[in-house]
């Protein structure tokens, strides 16, 4: 079931605008078909970790032809999902996306399945708010012929609006995260009648009613990371997990100044779902030792506060963030500015008692003049219960703040806007993200006995070989598994929780030869595909770095002071092209490629 997320006015997401608006007689009919295409974009939330949504209809003559939904990165684009259920019908269909599609690999996938299906018409919710993507598609499909179709641009008929409304709330995460560099926060508590949280004594079980649980578990399955403070882990002992039977569990982080948290608490338990608890910078070393014992990550800040966290959150790659924290930290964060919807359940309860806790403190206001005020709020019934939900901040307006590529170029022919001495790759969606174990592209080597295998991505391989010539006969089982994982996100999973809980399965001399392992991964991947390749060699000059802020092996770590050995084996890689004169001719033929 979409969760309502809200609207405001917004300044149109453009590029160019071109100059005349496309005339079509059933704007009515291509508003219904972008709204199922923003539903069908929602179908993967809570099975996998939030990232841009994209869901996609075909339609001809009225009726709908085929549909598709990205379950995760790395799988089969909607677009091309959707192609391939339409069949003969596609030709001279109406294809609808609810953002513009996102090939950010070079390869242009989704674009060249509308083209090889014979869409002649493209209807586009939103461009894509990244930067680096933003009209790209829309270009190449109107140079290859194609009709394309924005909505507030070239339809700016008031029946859309609902439509376009829909395109921006399934993806305000990423929507947040690129215009305000920030991941999209959500605060949720549930309260009595009378405004409390709990009773005097402390006791919070249970305010609202299971229908009203049962939607907090969606929110926390929707959610990159899900926020609790010190005091909620020591009165109430919360698991944090969304119990929902899906794949994708959330990051819980525990903030605690003082790490006065007790040694037996659910959260220390991470066989399921990992821990994080950020801290000020000091605090209670032994206590951090033992948290490390129990596999739960500690991050120290020197000033702990909401903003520097969700900053480092950001870093991470997180795209949405819940608050489930008491009134202390609720208000520190709303007092931040980090803070950007608000899910209030409201249960018909009365308890009272002056010294009962609300689920905000102190803001320092002391009119009503100052009241903080929601907007776009929408009400629902909730078994007993209302939950008021709005925006404390409004979906932003992506209107670029920086001339765009085409723009720079005009000016100067030899500027580009991405140029730098130290190229930083992450997460998929970036400019770099191809470089990311992660990207979706298919490698084919040879296994133990000699035969070709094809790996959904290098991150496949990578977590598979960590079984490979295990002594232990169970674990061919596992590399079986983690070959069959539907997305990289889920091969990575899978991995890492094998190897925490059967180190006995890993092979014996692992953290000998894994950058051998990753390096062979390579360089099949930047040798089976000739983009890549490209893109590879377009950065000789500049150092490549693998922006993870937690991972001190791979990455560079949080201030720079990781090993980046991707990075490290990228750059091996490039150099090792660059003094090879028969990669051009390995390039051709491929690596054995899926």
């Amino acid at each position: 079931m979409p969760i309502s997320m809200g609207f405001t006015t917004l300044t149109p997401i453009t590029c160019k605008v071109r100059p005349t608006i496309t005339s079509h007689n059933n704007h009515a009919l291509d508003a219904t078909y972008i709204k199922r295409a923003a539903e069908l974009s929602d179908k993967s939330a809570c099975f996998t970790s939030p990232h841009p949504n994209f869901g996609c209809v075909i339609a001809k003559t009225g009726k709908v032809v085929g549909e598709g939904y990205l379950y995760a990165q790395g799988t089969t684009p909607a677009e091309v999902q959707a192609v391939e259920s339409g069949g003969e019908w596609c030709r001279g269909a109406t294809a609808y996306v609810n953002m513009e599609p996102g090939d950010c690999h070079g390869d242009f996938t989704a674009v060249s399945s509308f083209i090889k299906a014979g869409i002649t018409r493209v209807v586009v919710g939103i461009r894509h708010p990244l930067q680096h993507l933003r009209g790209k598609a829309i270009q190449t499909l109107r140079t290859e012929g194609l009709q394309v179709d924005v909505l507030g641009e070239d339809i700016r008929t008031a029946s859309i609006e609902d439509a376009l409304k829909s395109c921006l709330v399934v993806n305000a995460p990423l929507l947040y995260r690129s215009a305000s560099r920030v991941p999209f926060s959500v605060l949720k508590y549930a309260m009595t009648l009378d405004g409390k949280i709990a009773a005097s004594s402390g006791h919070a079980s249970w305010i609202s009613s299971k229908q009203s649980r049962s939607r907090v578990f969606e929110l926390r399955g929707r959610s990159d990371a899900v926020i609790v403070g010190g005091n909620t882990v020591r009165k109430d002992n919360p698991r944090l997990t969304p119990r929902h039977g899906g794949d994708h569990l959330p990051m819980r982080i525990v903030m605690s100044q003082t790490l006065d948290l007790p040694e037996v608490a659910h959260l220390w338990d991470v066989r399921e779902v990992p821990t994080i608890v950020v801290t000020q910078r000091g605090a209670r070393r032994s206590f951090q030792k033992f948290l490390a014992s129990k596999g739960v990550e500690v991050v120290e800040f020197d000033i702990l506060n909401p903003k520097d966290v969700v900053d480092y959150l950001y870093d991470r790659g997180y795209l949405s963030i819940l608050w489930e924290c008491g009134g202390g930290l609720s208000a520190a964060a709303i007092s931040s500015g980090v803070i950007h919807k608000v899910h209030a359940f409201v249960a018909p309860k009365i308890i009272g008692g002056k010294n009962a806790p609300s689920p905000v403190g102190e803001l320092g206001m002391v009119e009503m003049t100052q009241a903080l005020e929601l907007i776009d709020v929408s009400y629902e019934q909730i078994g007993p219960d209302v939950l008021i939900s709005g925006y404390l901040q409004p979906i932003p307006d992506l209107t670029p703040v920086i001339p765009s590529v085409d723009e720079t170029s005009a000016i100067d022919p030899s500027l580009s806007p991405y140029d730098s001495p130290i190229i930083f790759f992450y997460k998929t969606w970036d400019l770099y993200g191809s470089f990311s174990n992660f990207s979706p592209h298919p490698i084919r080597l040879p296994d133990e006995n000699g035969e070709h295998v094809t790996w959904s991505s290098v991150e496949h391989y990578y977590q598979a070989h960590k079984f490979v010539g295990s002594s232990n006969p169970n674990a061919s089982s596992y590399v079986e598994a983690i070959h069959m994982a539907k997305s990289p996100e889920e091969a990575a999973r899978m991995g890492r929780k094998i190897q925490r809980e059967h180190p006995d399965m890993v092979m014996s001399d692992w953290d000998n030869v894994k950058t051998e392992v990753m390096y062979k991964a390579l360089k099949c991947k930047f040798s089976s595909y000739p983009h890549l390749n490209s893109m590879l060699m377009s950065t000789v000059g500049s150092v490549l770095v693998e922006a993870s802020p937690h991972d001190y092996f791979w990455g560079g770590g949080r201030d720079g002071e990781g090993l980046n050995y991707l990075g490290r084996l990228l750059m091996k890689l490039r150099s090792e092209f660059l003094g090879d004169d028969t990669h051009k001719a390995e390039i051709s033929a491929g690596c054995h490629e899926a």
